[in-house]
């Protein structure tokens, strides 16, 4: 369902229906993160102005597509300068992220062993993405923080999600060093206007 129309959504969701019809999760989001590449560089979709707009003291989520037929998600994300998330899953789904607009930091963690109820994480690497480009999470391999880094610019990001995300895994630093505790968090949508 189209939450609202804007130039160059049905060729988004055109070049979405065609990855997810690939036979293996690793060829989807392949698929996914070319296509969506393509299509931020070529400028030939316009998201609407709203996802431009950032949310006082917190990145916005926007859900601008659930596809019906498929279940995945597609939904806009504003970054306000220095706004970033904790590391995070994605509850088992895989995602592809593309940046829109401005810069993103994107540091990927390996989770180590827990110890008695607490998480151990390891940074694997990290990014800055501009415009164009895009990546991927698969389970289990979807643990991240993204961050605008600028002090002054509005980053906009797509992520498109095999089903809708309402809530994720947060990972918050603990009292004993290097050692995160795990968080359910609800994901809300802030609206289109």
């Amino acid at each position: 369902m189209l939450a609202q129309e804007f130039p160059g959504c049905r060729q988004l969701i055109d070049a979405i229906d065609e990855a997810v019809s690939q036979p293996s999760t690793q060829a989807i989001t392949d698929s996914l993160r070319h296509s969506l590449c393509r299509l931020i560089r070529a400028r030939e979709v316009q998201l609407p102005d709203c996802v431009y707009e950032t949310a006082k003291g917190r990145y916005a989520r926007r859900e601008l597509y659930c596809s019906e037929e498929h279940g995945y998600c597609v939904v806009a994300m504003t970054w306000g300068p220095g706004q970033g998330t904790p590391i995070h899953d994605h509850c088992g789904m895989w995602c592809v992220e593309g940046v829109w607009s401005g810069e993103l930091e994107v540091t990927q963690y390996e989770r180590l062993a827990d110890d008695q109820g607490q998480c151990r994480f390891q940074p694997v690497g990290s990014i800055q993405a501009g415009p164009g480009s895009a990546g991927s999470l698969i389970p289990p391999h979807e643990y991240h923080t993204i961050r605008n880094p600028s002090e002054d610019v509005v980053a906009v990001s797509l992520h498109i999600y095999s089903g809708q995300m309402t809530h994720c895994a947060i990972f918050q630093p603990a009292a004993e060093a290097q050692c995160y505790e795990r968080h359910d968090r609800q994901l809300g949508l802030d609206p289109l206007h």
